[in-house]
């Protein structure tokens, strides 16, 4: 069914559609929202307000000859009653209230204009203003059947030319390699999947119903979504939303297993990594130097057993490969979706469908100062649009261009801050006399710093979403599609940056700018950088990805959509003056559309495809950090399905049905977001990891080619008489012995070298293999996904032979009908009483 959009006509009321629920199929013999005789079916609902009966307005400049000849007669009267003269009123007051009564005449003239074309196009109006919302009308909508056809006309919808085609299967192995893969990927239908009923009042509330049972709830997490009856119900465009979020849960699956198995095989190896053996072996008596200045002392390098063990279940040779296919993983995943749309464009009739661009003008300025913020309005009369040109577009490009820039600016200010406070607390743990806090100085440093980040990136969120919409706003787009895609490039940009910048900083900075002991790098004064742990900032950059992951998830995703519609609901009970049962009883005695006007608005899929967009970032980009990143975004989005789908069922308002044949521009950024994971993963096993130093030791430096001797490798040598003044430890004899020289992690010259604390020839050759490790690593990689891309075909082959049959079968149904026309003609002009000469045959034209 489509009915005209209402950016289409000069209105600014919201849109308010009936949402039949469960309880309708208990009310009796009515069979869903009626007008007043019974008959006809409310479609559609406008809301509106209703002036209060007993307050007095003032006419406007409409009604002036009136408003004049009235004062008219009540100052003659006045001066024949001798009476006196009326107090004056304070003409700012009156100017205020008469530009109040104008605003109202002009909404009223735009609402009555507005409901004059909808009957113009053939819907049946009915106003129901004595219902028991005071304040609130209602206006009901019901499409005849010809309108309905007639627009159907205008969408060419067509009805199948033939039900069934009987495709044959190919018999080489490619085809029935991809005939296997079909049968276990594609979705199952439900079981029952319901006809159109015969009466069209009850279609809506079986449909309901089955959703509500079938799909909303959460004991059905294990059973396929019913897409087909999504589409039927909330259109195509939502149904493509579930329906691309079902193949992105299902292609978790593989990955979450292969994650697992990755992480069980460095639980398996932990015992037996050298390098880990090394480090907690007691007999190696290795002093480290300082961590800190003046507050930190020296420390003994077998107090990092802990954290090297743990570094190893994410650090380990199978990291590579886990790589590898999630790289592959995100290119199938791509190419299944791909499919997937198309068969669902096929049967949804959408292969010829082509998006309409529907032009609008945002209201700003003093115009629309009456009407309710970021509402659209098309003007009256189509010769008074407002057309921009890009120099009056600049001034707002240019602005949302610098104010981008700022907030990314505050989101690297905000990682700074953080920074600063793991540097301020580390020192302060290390001064702290408290035994037990300065045992956990590491583990205390690194949750409390990612929760921080988890919180500033929550609250972040929500204000560089309100950021986007303003800048959006500014640029006065002219499309409804131009202004949604530019407010996802901006919301997408903002939240990328504030989600991923201390991911970013803890895999590629943190312990890259740090110097050495007696020349380190101070920020703000006395400040020193911070330093990562011997096995590497592998293991933060993994407890600082788990902990935004599982925090946005549970936190922003989750307990906010189902606790914020639940505390607005408690604050609207706490606010009424009736007891619970009253409330009940007040309730039953609501009609349908009155109960749905308490529902919450429908604000659209971007907030949806946004939170999944981000976590198929965190699922693909530093995977090999967290291997185990795909099975918790698995475990939540089967949460998430039924969570929105309860959401849609019964907590917000029906939103219009709108056709759609692909997801956007969101299909454009998981694309750009698997083809930067390749090369971010590149970089992180390289950089972040000691894989490359791992290898190089082990065929470059090692004296029988195995690990031993790694740990001793990688630690440079430093006299603690080179400390620069102040920076000193104030407990020297912490280890209970004097220290001389204490060792450091980095590649450079040893103290009896001619250029002492250089960088060595060792620190060249692994930032060598480093590099040319990211190019291997990335070409073989892209390479790879090129070619699994071009080996799936777009199309199936099943729906491309259906295809090309229907062509088949449309071209010989014309054909025959011109061949009937042909034949229709000739009878016609044979048996007609007067016959014009024929010419000669060699006078005749030829035909090809």
């Amino acid at each position: 069914i489509h009915m005209p959009s209402p950016r289409d006509l000069p209105t600014c009321l919201h849109l308010k559609l009936q949402s039949p629920f469960l309880s309708l199929l208990t009310s009796g013999p009515k069979q869903g929202p009626t007008f007043q005789d019974g008959q006809r079916r409310v479609d559609y609902v406008l809301t509106y307000h209703v002036q209060k009966p007993q307050s007095v307005r003032r006419k406007t400049s409409r009604f002036a000859d009136y408003r004049i000849l009235r004062s008219l007669r009540r100052s003659l009267s006045t001066m024949r009653s001798g009476g006196t003269p009326p107090s004056k009123e304070d003409p700012e007051i009156a100017a205020h209230k008469h530009r109040l009564d104008y605003h109202e005449d002009d909404k009223r003239f735009r609402q009555t204009e507005f409901e004059d074309n909808l009957r113009e196009v053939g819907l049946e109006l009915e106003k129901d203003e004595g219902n028991k919302i005071p304040g609130i009308g209602f206006l009901k909508i019901h499409a005849p059947w010809n309108v309905l056809c007639r627009e159907a006309e205008f969408m060419k919808l067509k009805m199948p030319t033939k039900k069934v085609y009987e495709v044959k299967q190919g018999s080489n192995v490619v085809e029935r390699i991809n005939l296997f893969i079909h049968k276990v990927t594609a979705p199952l239908h439900p079981k029952v999947e319901p006809n159109r009923p015969q009466n069209m009042l009850f279609y809506p509330l079986l449909s309901h119903q089955i959703l509500y049972e079938e799909w909303a709830s959460y004991s059905v997490f294990y059973k396929y979504q019913p897409i087909g009856l999504i589409r039927k119900y909330f259109g195509e465009k939502i149904g493509l939303y579930f329906a691309w979020l079902g193949v992105y849960t299902q292609m978790l699956i593989p990955a979450a297993i292969v994650g697992v198995i990755v992480f069980l095989y460095g639980c398996a190896t932990v015992d037996n990594d050298i390098p880990s053996m090394e480090i907690c072996d007691p007999r190696n008596n290795i002093t480290m130097c300082p961590l800190c200045d003046r507050a930190c002392s020296y420390w003994k390098l077998k107090t990092a057993c802990g954290t090297a063990r743990a570094s190893h279940l994410f650090d380990n040779p199978a990291t590579v490969f886990f790589s590898i296919f999630m790289a592959l993983w995100a290119t199938m995943f791509m190419e299944h979706w791909k499919r997937r749309q198309m068969r669902l464009n096929y049967i949804w009739d959408l292969t010829g469908f082509e998006e309409e661009e529907v032009s609008l003008c945002l209201c700003f300025g003093p115009v629309c100062s009456y009407f309710s913020p970021g509402c659209v309005l098309i003007t009256l009369f189509q010769d008074t649009k407002v057309k921009l040109t890009c120099t009056d577009r600049a001034p707002a490009y240019m602005m949302g261009l610098f104010i981008m820039l700022f907030m990314i600016g505050v989101t690297f200010a905000v990682v700074f801050g953080v920074i600063l406070y793991r540097i301020s607390i580390r020192a302060a743990l290390h001064m702290s006399s408290n035994p037990t806090a300065r045992s956990n100085i590491r583990a205390t440093v690194k949750g409390t710093a990612a929760v921080i980040n988890l919180v500033i990136i929550i609250i972040m969120d929500e204000v560089y979403g309100a950021v986007a919409r303003w800048l959006t706003l500014l640029e006065v787009p002219k499309t409804d599609k131009s202004f949604e895609e530019r407010l996802i490039i901006k919301t997408f940009v903002l939240k990328f940056a504030n989600a991923f910048s201390p991911i970013v900083y803890l895999a590629f900075f943190r312990g890259r700018m740090v110097g050495r002991p007696g020349d380190y790098v101070y920020v703000i004064g006395s400040y020193r950088m911070e330093e990562c742990a011997h096995a590497g900032c592998l293991m933060e950059l993994c407890i600082q990805l788990c902990i935004t992951m599982l925090g946005k998830q549970l936190i922003q995703n989750n307990l906010f959509e189902i606790g914020i519609p639940k505390i607005k609901k408690l604050i609207r009970r706490r606010k009424s003056d009736m007891d619970s049962q009253q409330q009940e009883d007040y309730n039953m005695t609501l009609q349908r559309h009155e109960k749905d006007h308490f529902l919450g608005p429908f604000v659209g899929l971007s907030p949806e495809y946004m939170e999944m967009i981000i976590q198929f970032g965190m699922v693909t980009l530093f995977v090999a950090s967290f291997p185990l990143a795909p099975l918790f975004a698995l475990l939540n989005n089967i949460i998430e399905i039924r969570l929105d789908a309860k959401k849609f069922v019964t907590e917000v308002r029906r939103p219009i049905a709108a056709r759609a044949k692909d997801i956007g521009i969101w299909y454009n950024l998981l694309r750009g977001l698997s083809k930067v994971a390749v090369i971010v993963n590149a970089f992180v096993i390289s950089f972040t990891s000691d894989f490359i130093p791992r290898l190089v030791y082990q065929y470059m430096y090692s004296p029988d080619g195995s690990m031993h001797g790694f740990v001793n490798h990688t630690l440079s040598y430093f006299n603690v008489s080179d400390f620069q003044p102040g920076t000193a430890p104030l407990q020297p004899m912490h280890l209970g012995y004097e220290v001389q020289i204490c060792r450091y992690k980095d590649y450079r010259e040893t103290l009896w070298s001619n250029t002492p604390y250089d960088l060595s020839k060792e620190f060249w050759a692994i930032l060598a293999c480093r590099l040319a490790f990211v190019i291997v690593f990335q070409n073989v990689v892209m390479l790879m996904s090129d070619f699994v891309d071009w080996l799936i075909p777009d199309i199936p082959k099943d729906i491309s032979l259906q295809i090309h049959k229907e062509k088949i079968l449309m071209v010989e149904l014309f054909m025959k009908e011109e061949e009937g026309k042909k034949l229709l003609r000739d009878n016609h002009t044979n048996q007609g009483p007067f016959q014009p000469r024929s010419r000669p045959a060699s006078h005749a034209p030829s035909k090809c």
